[in-house]
């Protein structure tokens, strides 16, 4: 017995746009996480209007003090507020990720795209680059391409999209490939309708929802990149503040001030577990499990 297809129907998405958000954040995995996450963001976007301290403002007599009531993280080693910094930190951190991700996400659709949709020439040349690039880590990708650029945040941004690339591109051409036989898709490509219409009117829309799930789960795994660039000094450069290198000028005073590096590594664990823990709850709502089982 061959295995039942994914169902692909125009109402699908429609249907899922209608109760998604509400089946997330009623359970509780998604609604602990949600709730998380939107405070996340909401810090990020409130940063310089809500830390308590500026995040470059040095008070050296307060150098690595420990958490107290004037500093509720403590003090790094140049009197700098932690928690301000990671307040800060997350505008810089998640700013790059997401957008990096949501690039990638959008350029590596319409490869995978015209990849499937066209064939030939087109689709394995594609196809031989992708594959070619799947094949390294993304973290090495990420290190050749900022050696190449340049540290800094576009450097950064460039370096995670570019690493994050070949999966979204990958699941975007299966999709459509999967898709493109579909009745309807024959019928309006009989009705004369354009390849331009044809791709971005039916064949994207209905492949979106895998790919973009992909693309949020994948977040996590560029905010952790994005961490580990930073941590090698290849990311935001000094003063601005990002969890990773927050982390790396912590290593220095590990013993003497380990609130440094603990209170950043702690935050990036907590999110990255969060956004995955959002992005399983969203796939249970989204029911593509089972669909997938019973289409």
């Amino acid at each position: 017995m061959t295995a039942p297809a994914l169902d692909h129907s125009p109402g699908f998405l429609a249907e899922a746009r209608r109760t998604t958000l509400g089946k997330v954040f009623l359970s509780p995995k998604g609604g602990i996480t949600g709730a998380y996450l939107l405070a996340l963001v909401l810090v990020a976007l409130l940063a310089p209007w809500i830390t308590p301290y500026p995040y470059d403002a040095q008070n050296l007599p307060l150098a690595s003090q420990p958490p107290s009531l004037a500093n509720w993280l403590g003090t790094d080693e140049f009197g700098r507020d932690v928690l301000s910094r990671i307040m800060y930190g997350a505008r810089t951190s998640l700013s790059v990720s997401v957008t990096a991700i949501t690039v990638s996400v959008f350029i590596g659709m319409c490869l995978g795209a015209a990849a499937a949709y066209f064939g030939g020439l087109l689709d394995r040349f594609i196809t031989a680059v992708i594959d070619l690039s799947w094949s390294f880590p993304e973290l090495l990708i990420a290190l050749i391409l900022v050696a190449i650029i340049g540290p800094g945040l576009t450097s950064t941004m460039i370096a995670i999209g570019v690493a994050y690339l070949a999966q979204f591109t990958r699941l975007t051409r299966a999709e459509i490939l999967a898709l493109k036989n579909e009745t309807y898709i024959e019928a309006t490509i009989g009705l004369g309708a354009s390849h331009s219409h044809v791709v971005f009117r039916h064949l994207l829309p209905n492949a979106m929802a895998p790919v973009i799930i992909c693309g949020m789960l994948a977040t996590g795994d560029a905010i952790i990149l994005e961490a580990t660039l930073g941590f090698f000094g290849l990311g935001a450069q000094p003063p601005v503040p990002s969890w990773g290198a927050m982390m790396s000028s912590g290593t220095a005073q590990i013993f003497k001030a380990p609130w440094v590096i603990i209170f950043p590594g702690l935050v990036i664990a907590i999110t990255v577990v969060a956004i995955n823990l959002f992005g399983d709850a969203l796939i249970r709502a989204l029911d593509i499990k089972s669909k997938i089982r019973e289409g």
